[in-house]
This record gives C-alpha cells, sequence and structure tokens, in this order.
C-alpha cells in the first residue's frame, strides 16, 4: 500500500494505529487505516491531541478522565470520541519518541512472536508486528476495555436518568393538563 503524505489529520474510526516515522533528522507519523495509509509530518502524540481536540476535549483532560474512571495513571488509554468508539491506548510512554498508539476498536487478536514483539492482527484481516511485550499489549487492551466499559456504563445511566426524568415531567404536565380540564368543564358548565 502506497503511503500519500498530508498537512493535517485527524483520527476517525477508520483510523487503526498511528506509528513514529524516521524521515530524515524528524520524527513522523505513519497512519495506518483500514484501506489507506498516510504520513504525516507530525509526531504520533501531536496527531493524539489534536484529535482530542478536534473531538472537544484537551488530551490532559482525556488523561485525568481515564484516571477518575479507571485510576490508571500511567500509559493511559485514551477516550478520542467515545460517541464514535474512538479508544486509543499507547505501547509505551507517550513521551518516548518510540511510542504507538494503536485503536482498541480495530484489535482483532494478538500473538507472541518473541519476548519482546507482538503480532497484531485487525478487524480488516491484515497483521502488524509491534516491538512491545505480548503482556504488556494485553495489559493495555484490557486498561482500554475498563475504560470503555466504564463510559458507557456512565453515560448509560445518564440516559436512564434522563428518560426518568423526562417521563415524570410527562406526567405531570399530563396531571396538570387533567386538572385544567377538570377546571374548565366545572366553569363552563350552565
Amino acid at each position: 500500500m502506497r503511503q500519500r503524505q498530508i498537512e493535517e489529520y485527524e483520527i476517525n474510526p477508520c483510523t487503526m494505529f498511528i506509528k513514529p516515522f524516521v524521515y530524515g533528522t524528524k520524527v513522523y507519523s505513519q497512519i495506518v487505516e483500514v484501506n489507506d495509509e498516510y504520513l504525516s509530518p507530525f509526531k504520533p502524540i501531536e496527531i493524539i491531541k489534536k484529535s482530542c481536540e478536534y473531538f472537544g476535549s484537551s488530551f490532559e483532560g482525556r488523561k485525568e478522565g481515564t484516571k477518575q474512571l479507571i485510576g490508571i495513571t500511567h500509559k493511559v488509554p485514551i477516550a478520542i470520541d467515545p460517541t464514535n468508539f474512538i479508544y486509543f491506548f499507547p505501547t509505551t510512554s507517550p513521551n518516548r519518541p518510540e511510542c504507538i498508539w494503536i485503536s482498541h476498536e480495530h484489535v482483532l487478536h494478538h500473538n507472541r512472536t518473541s519476548t519482546e514483539d507482538t503480532l497484531v492482527t485487525f478487524q480488516n484481516k491484515h497483521s502488524y508486528p509491534f516491538p512491545v511485550s505480548y503482556s504488556s499489549f494485553e495489559n493495555q487492551l484490557l486498561r482500554t476495555a475498563l475504560l470503555r466499559t466504564k463510559l458507557m456504563q456512565r453515560i448509560e445511566h445518564m440516559e436512564r436518568k434522563s428518560f426518568y426524568f423526562q417521563k415524570s415531567k410527562m406526567m405531570e404536565a399530563s396531571e396538570q393538563h387533567r386538572e385544567y380540564g377538570q377546571f374548565f368543564d366545572y366553569r363552563n358548565r350552565g
């Protein structure tokens, strides 16, 4: 697959992973989507941060949200856009230049290839080796699943509260309408 160079990029539901790519003396990003590959002049962490902002939050805010929801403070998975199930996790500390960001949604399965490498197969059936131990990859996958679950539980809880609130308001309005109707009928009887 040929890589196209792009200037601007926001993570989207098709983004599978973003990894650093040394281009001359600079670190760029290789962005792999389901059916495309891109090369961006920005580092992976810069694309992650920009994508968080694109979807209405800062990277720091998303990190703090993860900490509050599941108590994770290191190698934090990020809910870039929970409404579209866009959750990414880092393979190492995001401050390290070799950090790769992987979409939780696209991971189909993973296999140990050596003590320090994991072969990841994505939903589109393409496999890529990553320089991360199997146990570390598994841990990151599970942390991200926990984040997704906790966040979805909160969203569902709020939707239920909203539903019951709306239902109670409708019942209240119906009761008021019935009382008004009785009052109106009483006044018009001759």
